[in-house]
């Protein structure tokens, strides 16, 4: 046979001749198993979830990974909707928040951001078009005792509903108040001056009958006036020995509007939620240079107030008076709320306990489970390592072996997966441009499911909104 004419493989050897010294592969092309079935029977998923937001690609087959805790729990791939995320600082903890939150933002879920202490959210915030409220002295002031969304949505509802929604209200101002006069006599309040807390807010709604959101000056107005009913639910024989009974009340009370959290939680509250914005931050930034009792308290109205709004919603939409509604709320930097005072970690756990209820996610953001140690009581330590315990996902950037051993007791891993977190934790390089070996790599980890070891890449968008680093950047 003649094969004169044809074509050597990489063509004849002479000019113009079309000779290549390269054969270029064929052409690759990705889809689901769905549609790719019909040209090749024999393909097979990775096995990574698609549901939710694309955090990044697989780092051992390139496989896209995708995550969203509400959208899991609606296939059945987790039992609660709360993540909850380690990784020392550098690694790039917030960029996958902030990866998570643009993407709840985008399908619709409303994002609470609450307490933002940095602030780091504020850039994404008003690019995605929400609301940014500043809490500081010469800035927004909260009232703790505002009932917020709820009391709005309590004047929508009527009969049984609008009597159980009351109590609520009034349940939440409490636990709330006797937070903040812990967290100021770095004590318990005694189980008589919550009796006359709670009876003379109760004085309170009466006298305002709706008018305005009672206040913390009000309250201590009244305790000051001593009234009759106050003086029976005291147990007091007379006014003097009322006014002994009240006095270490009266100067907690007191400290809370003109100590160190004075100008910040002593009026109405200045700058409301917008019920409608697609995302909200609480910044808390500016209280930080007044001390740890300002932060503190700044952060525990924030949660009382988010965590309010999500029931309203809840509330509302039961009653077919507003449509339902899926949250996810932030609470980055959790442990320096909870290291305040004794008894601050029940207030929290109650605060986020029901989210799942009320289709609310929640992302609960610190460095290092040591921080736990600095909480104030063995009881408070324990409540707190529940957090983690109860959240179906844990995150992890890049942890050193101490840390990962103590993470290991509550959500176990393989040594391979241990492995991998490990030598995330520190460069091996001491080159000025090195990049860290944990930058934007996580492992989302799953009780009883192989771990997610992804690489997180940004668009050129998002490396400007979730730069951590642009004010030290700026001064060099």
């Amino acid at each position: 046979m003649d094969l004169s004419h044809v074509a050597p493989l990489w063509g004849w050897r002479h000019r113009n001749s079309g000779r290549a010294l390269h054969v270029s592969p064929g052409i690759e092309y990705q889809g689901t198993t769905t549609q790719v079935c019909g040209l090749f029977p024999f393909t097979a998923g990775a096995g990574t979830p698609v549901m939710g937001t694309p955090i990044g690609r697989h780092q051992l087959h390139g496989e896209v990974v995708c995550l969203d805790p509400l959208e899991w729990l609606r296939a059945g791939l987790i039992t609660n909707p709360g993540v909850f995320v380690l990784g020392q600082p550098g690694t790039g903890k917030s960029t996958f928040v902030k990866r998570l939150i643009t993407g709840s933002v985008a399908t619709g879920t409303r994002t609470l951001i609450l307490g933002d202490s940095k602030p780091d959210y504020t850039d994404l915030v008003e690019y995605l078009g929400g609301q940014v409220i500043k809490i500081g002295r010469g800035l927004d002031r909260i009232n703790p005792l505002d009932s917020g969304p709820l009391g709005k949505a309590l004047k929508r509802m009527e009969g049984p509903d609008a009597e159980k929604l009351r109590w609520e209200v009034r349940s939440r101002r409490l636990s709330l108040l006797l937070a903040l006069c812990t967290l100021v006599r770095e004590s318990p309040v005694t189980n008589a001056e919550e009796v006359l807390l709670g009876r003379a807010m109760d004085f309170l709604d009466r006298r305002l009958d709706g008018d305005r959101e009672p206040t913390i000056p009000d309250v201590l107005r009244v305790l000051d006036e001593a009234p009759d009913e106050l003086i029976s639910s005291s147990r007091s024989r007379s006014v003097e020995d009322y006014r002994q009974r009240t006095d270490e009340l009266v100067f907690t009370l007191d400290l809370l509007c003109t100590g160190s959290l004075a100008g910040v939680f002593d009026d109405q509250t200045s700058n409301p939620i917008d019920l409608e914005s697609p995302i909200v931050s609480i910044d808390i930034s500016a209280t930080g240079g007044a001390g740890d009792k300002l932060l503190t308290a700044a952060m525990l109205c924030t949660w009382a107030y988010g965590f309010g709004l999500v029931d309203a919603s809840s509330s509302l939409a039961q009653l077919g008076l507003a449509p339902r509604r899926t949250y996810m709320g932030v609470m980055d930097e959790l442990w320096r709320a909870l290291r305040g005072a004794p008894g601050l970690v029940e207030h929290a756990d109650a605060l986020t306990r029901l989210s799942r209820s009320k289709g609310m996610s929640s992302v609960m953001v610190t460095h290092s489970l040591a921080d736990l140690d600095a909480l104030p009581t063995e009881e408070d330590r324990a409540k707190a390592r529940g957090f983690v315990d109860r959240s179906a996902v844990t995150v992890m950037a890049g942890l050193p072996p101490r840390e990962l051993a103590r993470v290991h007791e509550i959500v176990p891993m393989t040594p391979r997966e241990r492995g991998m977190i490990t030598s995330w934790a520190a460069p091996d390089s001491w080159q000025p441009e090195a990049r860290h070996p944990g930058r934007g790599k996580v492992m989302i980890k799953v009780q009883g499911r192989q771990g997610l070891p992804v690489d997180v890449t940004l668009t050129s968008v998002e490396r400007r909104l979730y730069d951590t680093d642009q004010a030290i950047r700026a001064t060099r």
